[in-house]
């Protein structure tokens, strides 16, 4: 017994590497093995089986997570917040195992065991990222490289017989879905309330979910803990990938991104759930899947609904409740995760000022500039979009859609939710081709505006419009540079600006060129229309997404992922010249 102890203590402190990969590849073929289980096997014998060698790398696991996690410890004699999470690991498993034994029913389904193997995976691939600092990537490349990934294995997942209840999807509709759901834009192929099972809208809700954070992040929040921490090389990486130019703030900064969003998701999804009428679902676990589904894509800024037509459907086409709920969702995941954690930030601050001044009775010591001058750019610029937007979609439609509205609440609730999903949510409570013409052409605009930066919204985003507009006007009035808030924007951020409006007009053009060639029958408004919404990533449709060929699939996949990466991101990444120069050209002007 001592022999095996002292080989354990070994492998934890001088083969740990070993050991990671071990676990890693056990791990995967154990998932594998479940995804085949779930989403593959339709004959009821075989499934039997297969379910009977899930269950089976489910105790393996247990064994090997459990070991690991005592070597550790032993050899450590401390614990640190891997340690921690192997014990919760250990204490799950130990639960499911028990509930099994004594025939507890509702812990006793094979959903639980799943769920058990599938978070062993997730941390193991989340520490195995942890080691890509080893090899050169330029992190923006990584970043690219990341989504193609996560692109290819939900394309796999939606491929499987299981994912729909029909006709399994062709690679090209699964490649589309996949682009999609990962890309946060919300258009479809089919029809995923009626044509998809309880397993593929719980993949498209996942790819929804990991591709609004990213799979960096994602992978690097679990690795973080999983790992007991992270090196100076990993914090370099993840430093570039989340734009954060402190080191010692790249840790607080992710975990940040995560608890932001899984709190307000959170917090959505009770919302949703008491919105909603009981009477329309099945059972309590429909409605809960129904509330985190909507929740997960409103704040993502996804667009996808299984609700079949959509929010236009009938019994929610006139759930005002629920439709602020969804547009309070999607408006806090487009403000972006820093505006809302520098606000968050403020009330915490003020609350702390309020404490000490009423409770304590001691002075404050206040922080200079508590709401960041880029908070207060993002938080006017979506202020004036939304209010305009609103007021706008409400004069416009008053002859059209919002006619079938019996009040008035309703017909300023439309607006509301109209009006700011076509920034970047892509819902809608009214079909988008009833719209007058004009409303037309002012959703698109909002399309192409977008959200925030660092949200999960699409588009040129809101902040690029509003410092072109500002520089315009300063060109206007014979002035040098921008100034607002006693601050001068710096002159990359104009130049900047102007390149991604630039490249946004080439891109949609180049995309909306493309598809007149591949769908020659199509109209060219719905196709532009198209063009557009794929680009931004907003997931708006005038109907022709499902008749679209096999190449002009194709073509809005290419569109869909250049808009979510960003073109002058892949520009950056392909062709950015690292070498430094020591001399400056004579300057010219040049004549407009």
């Amino acid at each position: 017994m001592e022999e095996i102890i002292r080989f354990f203590k070994f492998l934890t402190k001088y083969r740990n590497r070993l050991v990671d990969q071990v676990m890693f590849y056990m791990s995967m073929i154990c998932a594998l093995l479940t995804i085949t289980h779930i989403g593959y096997i339709t004959d009821k014998g075989i499934a039997e089986t297969t379910q009977s060698l899930v269950t089976g790398s489910f105790y393996f696991l247990f064994v090997l997570v459990a070991l690991r996690t005592a070597a550790a410890i032993v050899t450590r004699r401390k614990l640190n917040s891997s340690h921690i999470l192997g014990l919760l690991l250990t204490a799950y498993f130990l639960f499911i195992v028990f509930c099994h034994i004594n025939h507890i029913e509702y812990f006793a389904k094979h959903e639980w065991v799943y769920l058990g193997i599938a978070v062993v995976f997730l941390s193991e691939l989340s520490r195995s990222s942890l080691f890509f600092d080893n090899f050169y990537f330029n992190p923006t490349i990584l970043f690219i490289i990341s989504f193609l990934a996560l692109i290819l294995l939900g394309t796999v997942l939606l491929m499987l017989p299981r994912t729909t209840i029909e006709a399994p999807l062709s690679f090209v509709d699964a490649l589309f879905m996949a682009t999609s759901a990962v890309c946060i834009t919300g258009l479809s192929v089919t029809d995923i309330s009626t044509n998809f099972s309880v397993f593929g809208q719980s993949v498209i809700m996942l790819l929804i979910q990991i591709g609004g954070l990213g799979i960096m992040t994602f992978t690097g929040f679990f690795g973080y803990f999983f790992s007991g921490g992270f090196s100076y090389k990993n914090q370099l990486m993840f430093g570039e990938i989340l734009g954060e130019n402190k080191l010692n703030s790249v840790v607080s900064t992710l975990l940040t991104i995560i608890f932001i969003t899984l709190f307000f998701e959170l917090l959505g999804g009770i919302f949703i759930y008491f919105s909603l009428d009981a009477n329309q679902f099945g059972s309590n676990a429909e409605r809960i899947f129904f509330s985190a589904f909507h929740a997960i894509s409103s704040f993502c800024n996804a667009g996808f609904s299984i609700l079949h037509g959509g929010i236009t459907h009938q019994a929610y086409q006139t759930n005002y409740a629920f439709q602020i709920c969804l547009a309070s969702i999607f408006i806090l995941g487009g403000l972006g995760f820093g505006t809302v954690f520098n606000f968050y930030s403020f009330l915490k601050n003020w609350g702390r000022r309020l404490m000490h001044r009423f409770v304590l009775r001691r002075p404050f010591v206040h922080k200079p500039r508590a709401i960041t001058f880029n908070t207060r750019f993002v938080l006017i610029c979506n202020a004036i979009v939304v209010v305009a937007a609103t007021f706008s979609y409400y004069f416009l439609e008053q002859q059209h859609t919002l006619t079938e509205h019996a009040s008035v609440a309703g017909d300023w609730a439309t607006s509301f939710f109209m009006a700011n999903s076509s920034r970047s949510a892509g819902f809608n409570s009214v079909p988008v081709g009833f719209v007058g013409g004009s409303t037309l052409i002012m959703l698109v605009t909002l399309m192409w505006i977008g959200s925030s930066p660092g949200s999960t919204g699409g588009g040129v985003k809101v902040t690029t419009v509003a410092v072109s507009l500002m520089n315009v006007i300063a060109l206007a009035r014979g002035k040098d540079s921008i100034e607002i808030f006693r601050r001068r924007i710096a002159s990359e951020s104009v130049n900047k600006s102007f390149a991604i409006i630039l490249l946004s007009v080439l891109m949609i053009t180049l995309s909306f060129i493309l598809l007149t060639f591949a769908n020659p029958d199509q109209p060219m408004k719905s196709l532009l229309f198209e063009s557009i919404s794929a680009y931004t990533t907003c997931g708006l449709s005038l109907g022709v997404t499902p008749s679209l060929s096999a190449a002009g699939k194709i073509i809005v996949v290419f569109t869909m992922f250049i808009g979510r990466v960003g073109a002058l991101t892949l520009l950056v990444a392909f062709i950015k010249n690292t070498k430094n120069k020591s001399y400056i050209y004579p300057t010219e002007k040049i004549l407009f």
